[in-house]
């Protein structure tokens, strides 16, 4: 099978256009996170972690301004059908739904009538569930939320019944669950592992599972991709083709960015950052954006993929 030609850039590997030009749009954060695009208001939304805040950049006119302080150390955030966000808190130990009026409603802060650790990234699948994962990095310490002891006995990934609201484990066996992304079809979940921050024998990979939707259920468990130690992932999306763009970041420098892998775990290229990458989305109209949180900043590139219509 051929690899299609792609204008500018390495063959198969549709990572730029135009100029292949990363822009630094934005900067003066602590640690930004959790990006989330807006298409009715052409705005990126992202998390600045240590600040407490979530900040707003508007791609019409290269704005930058404060969307909400305090944010509870906001972490993760997403946009469900309906056009709201979907906030992940490190302080608050919960997942919230901001509404269209702007107040905000509690979707998981207990499990078993016990605290989550510190909810990390969401995705919403097409049905209306979220999915969320819970490692306790919000609560080791007080700089990206409040120190205290995990109530939980695992680090879940959990599910929020569309309906009912019911929350449910899907997956137990994480390290340190991370980021997570459906495939366009969402038959697959991808989720980051992040647990060699614990120590150096964990695994710092992607792993994929299939999904039953209408069940709720993931199963098929299998490592999709090994980050290079002491590297590690915890930002996922995919384009409306199905290749998968992960942060990289925290080891060598040299492997600061994004990556870009086939839906069969082939590495296609690699964006190169100059900081450590936590976290991207695409954005855009043409959803051809790739916004990335590096750490201080938050960049851009045009690319020659488009992101899934569906965060």
């Amino acid at each position: 099978m051929k690899k299609p030609k792609v204008s500018f850039g390495p063959t198969g590997f549709p990572a730029f256009a135009g100029t292949m030009a990363v822009e630094r749009v934005a900067t003066g954060f602590r640690w930004a996170e959790g990006p989330v695009y807006f298409p009715a208001g052409r705005y990126v939304l992202f998390s600045d972690i240590p600040n407490n805040r979530i900040m707003r950049f508007s791609e019409d006119d290269g704005h930058v301004s404060v969307y909400r302080q305090p944010s509870m150390n906001s972490n993760g955030n997403t946009i469900d059908r309906e056009g709201r966000l979907i906030t992940c808190e490190h302080s608050g130990r919960r997942v919230t739904r901001t509404e269209l009026d702007g107040s905000i409603t509690i979707i998981a802060d207990k499990y078993n009538g016990k605290k989550l650790n510190s909810p990390n990234d969401a995705v919403v699948a097409g049905d209306g569930s979220i999915w969320f994962c819970d490692p306790a990095y919000g609560i080791g310490g007080y700089y990206e939320g409040i120190k205290a002891e995990p109530e939980q006995d695992k680090k879940n990934v959990y599910r929020v019944d569309p309906k009912s609201g019911d929350i449910k484990v899907v997956v137990d066996d994480f390290v340190e669950p991370n980021g997570l992304c459906f495939s366009p079809d969402e038959k697959k979940l991808y989720i980051c592992d992040t647990g060699f921050t614990d120590g150096p024998d964990n695994p710092s990979h992607i792993r994929v599972f299939d999904v039953d939707l209408a069940g709720g259920k993931l199963s098929n468990s299998k490592v999709f991709a090994e980050i290079p130690k002491p590297s590690i992932t915890d930002g996922l999306r995919c384009d409306r083709d199905g290749r998968l763009w992960c942060s990289v970041g925290w080891g060598d420098p040299n492997e600061d960015g994004v990556r870009c892998y086939t839906a069969d775990g082939d590495l296609l290229g690699k964006i190169h950052i100059p900081e450590t990458v936590a976290n991207m989305c695409f954005g855009g109209q043409q959803r051809n954006r790739l916004y990335i949180c590096g750490s201080s900043s938050l960049y851009a590139v045009y690319t020659s993929a488009q992101g899934a219509m569906k965060p």
